[in-house]
């Protein structure tokens, strides 16, 4: 199963809050509305700008994931709000995303990125673990045990060679 990824656009908006809601209901870590989520409220200006992104991967008409880059200094950017939809876990698609993210973050010049995660997003912490992503620590966020990663970016792949050379294979290329 191949995602069409490309970046966000302001007509996912409500897509985005309901994915958004609903990973996070499937592991019991929503807590509802407030200020941890006002990034979300206007996503262009949270992620869009010169040096992040927001990304989304379609499945037909639905958006079945999504994940943002957002400068934490020269080097590092942070992994924001990475969700695959529940019913389509498992099936490669976080793993595509993850890729697209990271071939995104090289070509806004960084070369490492840091994401965190809950410890109930357990199929968050198998997909970087096995991607190369090492725990550099935990704490308690907001009262949620909280994992934080990093991995270095090396040179480009194949894959990521090949995305950015235009390869039209569905899935390789971020539109938009």
């Amino acid at each position: 199963m191949s995602l069409q990824i490309r970046r966000y656009q302001h007509g996912d908006r409500e897509q985005v809050l309901r994915l958004h809601k609903v990973a996070l209901e499937a592991v019991d870590a929503y807590v509802g509305p407030g200020p941890w989520e006002d990034d979300l409220d206007d996503i262009e200006r949270s992620y869009r700008t010169p040096s992040g992104d927001f990304l989304v991967g379609v499945l037909g008409d639905d958006l079945a994931a999504m994940g943002a880059l957002r400068r934490v200094d020269e080097d590092t950017a942070e992994l924001k709000r990475m969700r695959v939809s529940p019913s389509l876990q498992r099936q490669g698609l976080g793993r595509q995303m993850l890729h697209a993210l990271e071939a995104r973050a090289r070509d806004l010049g960084y070369t490492a990125i840091v994401p965190d995660t809950s410890d109930r997003q357990t199929a968050a912490i198998e997909l970087y673990q096995a991607h190369g992503y090492l725990e550099t620590g935990r704490t308690e966020l907001a009262g949620w045990p909280t994992l934080f990663f990093r991995k270095t970016l090396g040179p480009a792949t194949i894959e990521s060679a090949l995305a950015e050379a235009g390869d039209d294979r569905p899935g390789t290329a971020i539109s938009g």
